[in-house]
């Protein structure tokens, strides 16, 4: 590893547009490079959905409920399970109300599913989803900073120093069995095709359990120096996290303006610039 490259490059964030940007990285035991305010509190956005992706795993693990039960539906009749809505294979339309097409047919991005999955935690737990979270995966953690204030697919705020702990624990877990992490880090239901949002459609759009897997996807966010087995998760507050378990390494950063072309624009080339100083000079 290259860490003034890594350092360098971290500072590029400076002249991206929003007004505040923060921006880390870490390996398995600490965090390698930071740069800007990395103690704010932000608004997380989607990037809540792997945090609260490991709440409904841990409280499946602890027998709470079976990633394969079926979660009701209001509207819909067909059998939908507590894997499809966090792998978005369930088939629910993009908001609620809208043309449901079936399970495992189609990815269709449906964040008020995390919602259903929220309530089902409820019921099972005794407990509101959010004082879960805050039990079951910040406080173990050390997340000191980081709430559930909304809903489970996108309520989340918090600061990049947090989510470099949970990128630790997601290298290294601790909290979750390792069987576990690697089957929400695995395709769930392959083939499917769907919409990235903001980057619109990719066949196949490779999903686990709560994180985008990077795959054999281009002109993504993540770039194109990670290998297939990345994944992560992106948000419409200008956030993202991503982690690459072959390498080790994961990397976060939040930011005060919302997802637009800003984004897609800077982040790709960004993240490749990264994973290039990561990997350290060739010799």
């Amino acid at each position: 590893m290259d860490t003034t490259a890594v350092r360098a490059t971290l500072r590029e964030v400076d002249g991206w547009e929003p007004d505040t940007v923060a921006v880390g990285v870490t390996d398995r035991d600490r965090t390698v490079a930071a740069h800007g305010p990395t103690d704010r509190r932000l608004w997380l956005a989607s990037v809540t959905k792997p945090l609260s992706a490991y709440g409904v795993l841990l409280a499946a693990a602890e027998g709470h409920l079976r990633l394969d039960e079926p979660v009701q539906v209001p509207g819909i009749l067909e059998e939908v399970t507590v894997r499809h809505l966090l792998a978005h294979a369930g088939g629910l339309a993009a908001t609620p109300g809208g043309n449901h097409r079936g399970p495992e047919q189609r990815r269709i991005y449906a964040d008020w599913g995390y919602g259903l999955l929220g309530e089902l935690v409820e019921q099972r737990v005794g407990m509101s989803f959010a004082d879960h979270l805050g039990i079951e995966v910040f406080e173990p953690l050390g997340m000191a900073a980081t709430t559930l204030e909304g809903a489970p697919g996108h309520g989340g705020r918090g600061t990049v120093d947090d989510l470099l702990r949970f990128a630790r624990e997601l290298l290294m877990p601790t909290l979750l069995p390792r069987e576990w992490l690697d089957e929400a880090t695995r395709v769930a239901y392959p083939g499917l095709d769907g919409v990235v949002p903001g980057y619109g459609r990719r066949a196949p759009n490779d999903w686990g359990l709560g994180f985008e897997l990077k795959g054999a996807k281009s002109d993504h966010w993540m770039g194109e120096q990670l290998p297939p087995e990345a994944f992560g998760h992106f948000g419409r507050s200008g956030s993202y996290l991503w982690v690459d378990p072959t390498a080790g390494v994961a990397a976060t950063t939040l930011a005060d303006r919302e997802f637009g072309e800003w984004a897609r624009q800077v982040w790709g080339p960004f993240n490749d610039r990264l994973v290039t100083a990561l990997r350290g000079p060739v010799r």
